[in-house]
C-alpha cells in the first residue's frame, strides 16, 4: 500500500457511530410497524436494515402513499426516547478536533441530528453537516459525501469516512475518500464484514490510534 498524505479531515455517520441509537430507533420502527398493521418484529428489520429507511418500507410492503404517515409516526415514536452517545464517542471528537476538521454525514433529517448535536454540545465541533435528502439522493450515492469535502474545502484523498454500515464504505468507496469501518449497535456486522472493509474497529474510541499509526502523529 502507498504511504498515505496528510490526513486533514475526518467525516463520521452519526446513527450507529457517534449515537447509540438502536434501542431508540428500533422501537420506534417496531410500534410504527404496529400501527400500519405491519407484522414485523426484530427479527424482520433485522434482516432488512439499512440506513435509507425507504428501502425499509419497501422491503416492509408499506406503499409510497403512506410512507409521509410512516415517517410522522416514527419521528412521533422516536421523540418519546433519549439515544446516548457512543462509549468514548465525545473524547474522540475532542481529540480529533484539535488536529483536523471534522464533518458529519448522515442519512438522519437535520432537525432531528443538529438537535441532538445541540443536546450533547457537539454542533460546534463539524465544519460541515450534511444531512439525509439534502443532495437529491442519499447513501450510497457519494452525493453527500462529495457535498461535504466541497464545504469543508477537503480533497478526497486528504479526508477519511468513519462509518457503521456498507452503505457507508459504498458511498467511501465511490467519492474517492478511505472508509473506516466501526461496529456499532444497528444488525449490520455481517454485511459490513462481507463488504471487506480495509479497516474494521471493534469501537469508536480506537480511532485515534488507527489514525497515527496509518497517518504518523503529528501530520495534519
Amino acid at each position: 500500500m502507498a504511504t498515505p498524505g496528510k490526513l486533514t479531515a475526518v467525516i463520521f455517520d452519526w446513527d450507529g457511530t457517534l449515537l447509540d441509537s438502536y434501542h431508540v430507533d428500533s422501537q420506534a420502527y417496531l410500534l410504527m410497524f404496529h400501527e400500519l398493521g405491519i407484522p414485523w418484529g426484530l427479527r424482520e428489520l433485522g434482516e432488512h436494515y439499512s440506513p435509507d429507511w425507504y428501502s425499509v418500507y419497501r422491503a416492509a410492503g408499506i406503499p409510497e402513499q403512506r410512507w409521509a404517515e410512516a415517517d410522522k409516526l416514527w419521528r412521533g415514536f422516536y421523540r418519546a426516547h433519549k439515544p446516548k452517545l457512543m462509549r468514548g464517542a465525545r473524547k474522540v471528537l475532542r481529540h480529533l478536533s484539535k488536529r483536523h476538521r471534522l464533518g458529519l454525514v448522515t442519512s438522519g433529517d437535520r432537525g432531528r441530528v443538529e438537535a441532538q448535536l445541540r443536546e450533547f454540545d457537539l454542533l460546534g465541533l463539524f465544519r460541515s453537516r450534511v444531512c439525509g435528502g439534502e443532495t437529491g439522493r442519499n447513501k450510497p450515492d457519494p452525493g453527500p459525501l462529495l457535498c461535504a469535502l466541497q464545504k469543508m474545502r477537503v480533497r478526497a484523498g486528504a479526508c477519511v469516512y468513519v462509518g457503521d454500515t456498507p452503505e457507508d464504505l459504498a458511498m467511501s468507496r465511490a467519492a474517492g475518500v478511505r472508509a473506516i469501518a466501526v461496529l456499532g449497535p444497528f444488525p449490520t456486522e455481517e454485511k459490513l464484514r462481507a463488504a471487506r472493509p480495509e479497516f474494521l474497529l471493534k469501537e469508536i474510541g480506537e480511532l485515534p490510534g488507527l489514525l497515527k499509526e496509518v497517518y504518523g502523529a503529528g501530520r495534519k
